[in-house]
Order: structure tokens, then sequence, then C-alpha cells
């Protein structure tokens, strides 16, 4: 860290006695939101629910000190954990261990590359899409919850939520998540009903995690096993974790470090790894309530890991008595907040291919419940629809000049890969004109496809008798033409 980046680090810690009782009520809101979502997630990838809660733990600290985002609170995410599934399938939970640190250390080189800049390719219709589709995904993880369950459950569920909306109206001294939780949990205890808790979702650590090397083969076999899911994991968890960061800048009016979110996560996916847990990312659902709940500084995130500790040993016994259904009652406020409600009024305002753009992310998101399928199909179909919008204002305007007898082709625009056939369209390779004059001033040609076409179409006027001349040039294109098309080279006279 720089001397002149000490001050903002400094600030992001301590921002006055008001922001560090807000960070740490914040952060053990999320803390509480954390629990089922890290424990279901455990089950999805195979593995015990200790491993994905000591996971969040130690992710948590890490990311505190050494992530690019503060108030962003990561563990044991979804997305991740559908990737480990199939490796703790075939070879067991040390190969993933093994695969946690290697996933760690390509996003330590992912950072320090700074390739974060690729989220710049993501577009606002594709980080709408992304919000509305966790949204849904966030909601839809609750049903199972309330499927089956007794009156008892939307009681509690309908009483929670009431706690949630009302109690702000009253006083925003504590977050009323954490009231819900204590009122609730009162209530499950001083009249017992058929509820489930905390307990009923899996056997919660009943020690601390310990520092371990993952019992694998130092062997290129060992390698080539783990490194397809490492890439995977590391990829996906970079992924949420920029999507998630690019949320939390918008919400706050903040901007964020996205390279040093990559390097931090990736050493908090290796020190996740060494104490026996599996790798993680960004939880943007967390991270929302935590934001919602006024943090916004490094310490709700600290907080958030911290707590989480607290809550898997010493608390354990009060813990496993929370129901269930004040944890879904939180979720459920996290999902309605979450989802850009103007998004809809936006599909009438907005043009259509955006709108497209969007929906076709959400639809894609929540139907494969993957994150990164969804952002990847929702980033390639604005790439398309660029690509074709930019190739409509191409133009190709013809004119004859009689005292010459040239056929002069004046170009104007973008001619790249998707513009390059609709370019060579234009020209009329069977002419009876004595020459043609290629005007390329208001035009760029940006690739190889682009020249190769141009090349082909003076290549076959010459075969046919047609003297070419080609003006206007600019200096980048004329850089591709000298190394790719001899025929273009020959008959140019560049612009500068």
């Amino acid at each position: 860290m720089t001397s002149s980046s000490f001050p903002r680090y400094h600030s992001e810690w301590v921002g006055g006695a008001i922001n560090i009782r807000r960070d740490v009520l914040a952060g053990m809101v999320g803390t509480f939101a954390l629990i089922p979502e890290v424990i279901a997630f455990s089950f999805v990838a195979g593995v015990d629910p200790e491993v994905g809660l000591f996971a969040s733990f130690v992710i948590g600290i890490v990311i505190a000190f050494a992530g690019g985002r503060p108030a962003m609170i990561s563990g044991a995410a979804g997305s991740v954990a559908l990737v480990a599934a199939a490796l703790v399938g075939s070879h067991g939970l040390k190969y993933l261990l093994a695969a946690t640190l290697l996933a760690g250390l390509l996003q330590i080189v992912f950072g320090l590359l700074k390739l974060d800049v690729l989220m710049r390719f993501v577009s606002r219709s594709v980080r709408t899409g992304f919000v509305n589709a966790l949204a849904i995904l966030i909601f839809s993880a609750q049903v199972p919850q309330m499927l089956g369950a007794t009156w008892h459950t939307y009681a509690m569920i309908g009483l929670g939520l009431a706690i949630i909306y009302l109690v702000p109206r009253l006083t925003t001294a504590i977050p009323s998540p954490l009231i819900c939780i204590v009122v609730l949990t009162v209530v499950a205890v001083a009249f017992p009903m058929p509820i489930h808790s905390v307990a009923d979702l899996g056997r919660l650590p009943n020690a601390l995690p310990t520092f371990s090397f993952p019992g694998v083969p130092l062997t290129w076999a060992t390698l080539s096993i783990i490194a397809p899911y490492a890439l995977a994991m590391a990829a996906v968890g970079l992924l949420e974790s920029m999507m998630t960061a690019s949320v939390v800048d918008d919400l706050t009016e903040t901007t964020s470090s996205k390279a040093r979110e990559c390097t931090g996560l990736g050493l908090a996916n290796i020190a996740a790894g060494l104490f026996g847990g599996i790798a993680g990312c960004g939880m943007i659902g967390q991270t929302v309530g935590n934001v919602r709940y006024g943090g916004r500084g490094r310490l709700s995130t600290l907080v958030a890991g911290v707590f989480l500790l607290i809550v898997m040993v010493p608390l354990r016994p009060w813990v496993a008595q929370v129901p269930v259904a004040a944890l879904v009652a939180i979720m459920i406020m996290v999902s309605i907040s979450t989802f850009s409600w103007g998004s809809i009024r936006d599909l009438a305002r907005h043009p259509k291919v955006s709108g497209i753009v969007m929906l076709a992310t959400v639809a894609v998101t929540v139907a494969t419940h993957d994150l990164a399928i969804g952002v990847g199909v929702g980033v390639l179909l604005s790439g398309v629809f660029f690509a074709f919008k930019v190739t409509r204002l191409m133009e190709v305007q013809i004119s004859h000049d009689a005292a010459t007898d040239t056929r002069i082709y004046t170009v104007s625009g973008q001619i790249f890969f998707a513009s390059a056939d609709i370019f060579a369209d234009h020209f009329d390779l069977r002419d009876t004109v004595r020459a043609v004059r290629i005007d390329l001033t208001a035009a760029h040609l940006w690739d190889i496809t682009s020249v190769a076409a141009l090349d082909e179409v003076v290549g076959k006027m010459r075969r046919h008798g047609i003297a070419v001349e080609i003006i206007g040039l600019n200096q980048a294109s004329a850089v591709l033409v000298d190394r790719h098309a001899p025929l273009v080279r020959d008959t140019t006279a560049s612009s500068g």
C-alpha cells in the first residue's frame, strides 16, 4: 500500500462512532443472513456444513483487510459450490481444498494483471438483469422452507416481516432484522410450536478450524485433475464478486478498486483452503442487507466474519434455537430491496435491445441457477446487438465522374468482421468503367477481416481490367493494410 492510499484505507476502517456502531450492527445482520445460505450451499457442493461455515469465517476476516470494496460480505457462495460439486463427487474433499488453493492463486494473478478492466464490457442492462435474477433466486431459495410448513411458520414469517418493516418507523438505532431474530427466537422458546430451527438445517461446528495443507499428492496428475475446476471456480468467483462490488458502488455512490478485490479474494480463498474451507466470493444478498442497514466500512465485513465464528462455537446452543422463519423473513426483505423495480418501468422507455438483454440475463440465470452463465449470455447479446448497430451505421455512396470515366465509392463508418461482407457487396466487380476510386476518409478498418475484404475487392477489379485507387486511408488502417493486404498497399494514397 502506498502512502497516498493509506488515508483512504484508514477512513474505510474508522469513520466515527456512529459509523462504527452501524458497521457492527449491520455486520451482525449479515452474519445471520449468511448461515442458512452457506449451509444450503455446502450441501450443494457435497460437503459438511462446517466446511462452508469455516470458509465464510476465514474469507470474511481476510477480505476485510485485503479486499478492495468496503462493506462487501464474501463467503461460500452457490455459484462456486455448483462448480465444486463435481470435483467433490469424483475425488473427494481433499482435492477440493487443493483446487481452492489454486483458484486463489489464479485470482491473485488476475488482480495483479489488472484484468478487472474486462468488467467494462458488462453493460448496465446486464448488471440490472444480474441484480433482478439474484433477487428472484434469493426469494426462490426461501420457498422450500415454506412448502409443507404449518400455519405457525407462516405466522412467524409474517410477524418477522412486520417487525422488519415497521420497527424502522419507530427507531433505527438497532437494525430491525436483529430485532426480528431476537423476538422470534424468544417467541419460539416461550411458546413451543412445530417450526424448524437453525439446528434442523445441518450440524453446526463445535470446534475452531485448524490449519492444514490438503493431503493430496504434489504431482502433475493432481494438477491436471484440479486445474479445470480451479480455473472455473476462480472465474465464477471473480465475476460474482466484481458484479457485487459494482452493485455496492451504485448503492453507496462510491468507487472501489476491483483489481484489489481480485487479489484480496485470492488471498482469502487461499486462507480458506488452508483452514479446511471451500472457495467463496462476494455474496450479493448478504452484502445488500449489510449496506441497507448502514454497513459502509471494512469493519462491517470484519464483524460479519468474526461474529460468524462466535455464532458457530460459543453461541452455538443459542443460535441453534433461532427459528428458520426469522431468517426467511430477512431474506425475503433482502430480495425485495435487491430487485430493481424501476427496471420494469424502463422496459417501455428504454430501447428494446436493452430490455431483451436484461430479460435474457434474468431468464438464463434463473433457469440455470448460475450467475456466470447468465452474465455471459447477457454480455454476448450486448456485443451482438452493438456490432449489429455499428454495422448499420456504415454507408457507401456511389457516384460517377464522366470526364475520367471513374466510379467513386465514398465509404463512411466502421468496417470490421460484422460489416466486412456488407461493405464488399456494395462494389460492382464487373463494372465497365475505366477506373475506380475508393474514398476511405470517413471510414476505419478495424481488423484483418475488413482488410481482407478490401484486398479481395481490389484484386477482383484488377483482374477485370479496372484501375483501382484508394484514398483517405488513416494511419491506423494503413498499418493493417501494409501488413496484410499487398494489393491494397500498392493502390493507396494515405491521408496520414
